[in-house]
């Protein structure tokens, strides 16, 4: 009786080497961050929503001494300009006719919407009652206030936003047929941007923030947070695997891309110094929190990790092209532009504007667990909302 087994069919064979399939194993990992996405949202939204019902606005950590804005005011604000900076990108691109930047568009588009989703859902959760929000503020006419004009533009930008992505959805557009559409998304990107910068620039009683050189500093951040958050998602979408990128994203990232995202973050950096130079040497009441932010490990993590790091990435020549290398460094961007927005908007609170023996020389913060939950709510948001697009709107056609 023979030992031998019975030996496997040449098809059965055939079958079992075949690589798998890069489209079905693209889709399961897209369908893997929207599942964890929801899951984190779901832990993370559940326990905020606890803390605020127990503890009100207390949970934030805040105090009636001159700091009302805390952690969950950061984070609306860095989604929201991040969300413009995203949607300037691709409409300038649509403007001025640049046709290498099509395999990026619908994406940039669909992630300025699902970022703003973020930022809006953690500024409802901050106020007192989001509801009454809704209607309260479009119907309180204050006109004199920036913050009003604020909530209007974002209003109109976000209409503007659908159609252009409604547009773009549709399989015979070209940047011309888009270009009226992109014009107006543009326009409202811009005021967005500028009437948030005015918010904080035409306080004349804060001279850390009082500036007229914030709206047009706080465009050129939006600018990098939008390229930077194109590099990572897009990576993200291919899960950071460049063979599977189609060739004319790839070839954007490899030429044009390291040169636009290196530059932004140059002229970013010098705000960043040139601010940093005038408050320490500056004497008015206010500025002292230079000194405080000077002895600040994030100030020079911000500027030495996150973006004098990535400038170098993306300028040498071993290493601008590399996949690993611009990946690092938009994430790297990313992390120093939240790092800012922290410093600047917190920073801008620490003098009391009215001292008195109750009131220390600097006012302290500390985030307080319900605000890091904020920020994780934003996050999973945003992710939950970009991956589906990813899945179901072919957000990587051209």
């Amino acid at each position: 009786m023979s030992n031998a087994q019975p030996q496997p069919s040449a098809a059965h064979q055939a079958r079992h080497q075949q690589p798998q399939d890069p489209a079905k194993n693209l889709a399961n990992k897209r369908l893997a961050i929207l599942i964890i996405a929801l899951i984190g949202l779901l832990v993370a939204g559940g326990q905020t929503i606890a803390n605020l019902a127990s503890q009100g606005h207390s949970a934030f950590n805040t105090t009636n001494l001159g700091l009302y804005w805390g952690l969950p005011i950061v984070v609306y604000d860095y989604f929201l300009l991040t969300s413009t900076g995203l949607a300037m990108v691709a409409t300038l691109a649509i403007v001025t006719g640049a046709e290498d930047f099509r395999p990026v568009l619908r994406r940039a588009v669909w992630l300025a919407l699902a970022g703003l989703l973020g930022g809006v859902v953690v500024l409802m959760l901050e106020l007192g009652h989001p509801l009454r929000a809704l209607w309260a503020i479009p119907f309180s006419f204050a006109f004199s206030s920036p913050l009003y004009w604020k909530v209007m533009a974002v209003s109109f930008y976000v209409l503007s936003l659908l159609v252009l992505l409604y547009r773009l959805l549709r399989t015979d557009w070209t940047l011309s047929s888009l270009r009226p559409y992109a014009l107006v998304t543009l326009a409202l990107a811009l005021g967005v941007t500028a009437i948030a910068g005015v918010v904080y620039g035409s306080q004349s009683f804060r001279a850390f923030w009082a500036s007229g050189d914030i709206p047009v500093a706080f465009i050129f951040e939006s600018l990098l947070g939008g390229l930077a958050f194109i590099y990572f998602f897009s990576y993200l979408a291919y899960a950071f695997n460049p063979k599977w990128m189609p060739a004319d994203l790839r070839q954007l990232f490899d030429t044009r891309l390291p040169t636009l995202l290196s530059l932004a973050i140059f002229i970013h950096l010098l705000f960043v110094l040139a601010r940093l130079s005038s408050g320490l040497y500056g004497n008015s009441e206010g500025l002292q929190v230079w000194q405080h932010l000077a002895s600040s490990p994030l100030l020079y993590l911000e500027i030495s990790v996150g973006l004098l790091l990535p400038l170098i990435l993306l300028l040498a020549p071993l290493t601008r092209t590399h996949a690993a290398a611009q990946i690092i460094a938009s994430l790297l961007v990313m992390n120093a532009l939240l790092i800012a927005r922290y410093e600047y908007i917190i920073g801008g609170q620490l003098v009391p504007l009215f001292k008195g023996s109750w009131a220390p020389d600097l006012l302290s913060y500390m985030p307080s667990a319900t605000g890091w939950l904020l920020l994780l709510v934003a996050i999973f948001l945003s992710n939950a909302v970009n991956a589906f697009g990813e899945l179901k709107l072919g957000l990587g056609r051209s």
